[in-house]
């Protein structure tokens, strides 16, 4: 589940593969193994999405949590990690920019609002 996680922040950041492997050093083609889980991200990669991403190696490993339920509050927060993850799957879905490709689209121009 990390690999997923690890997808759908980078893309909530609007980041393609690309740009992550630029910012972190390796090629694209590591990431895409990683972010497809055919290779584990090692701990000093984590970091990495962390800085870039601008926020805790915590909240990454939250959102990636896999835990055997036995407890309540581990019940509790698989619970919430697969709802916050469906909930950026969602926000990625309607975004309609394919930001893993070499040709995303621009972004839309940001609205302002002027208040009389």
């Amino acid at each position: 589940m990390i690999s997923k996680a690890l997808t759908l922040l980078r893309r909530f950041k609007g980041l393609s593969q690309t740009e992550m492997a630029q910012r972190l050093g390796v090629t694209k083609s590591w990431i895409s193994e990683i972010e497809g889980g055919k290779k584990d991200p090692t701990l000093n990669l984590l970091n990495g999405y962390a800085d870039v991403l601008d926020i805790p190696l915590s909240s990454i490993l939250f959102f990636s949590e896999q835990m055997d339920g036995d407890r309540p509050s581990e019940r509790a927060r698989t619970f919430v990690s697969r709802k916050v993850l469906a909930i950026m799957d969602y926000i990625d879905a309607q975004s309609g920019e394919d930001l893993d490709g070499e040709n995303a689209p621009p972004a839309p121009p940001a609205q302002t609002v002027t208040t009389a």
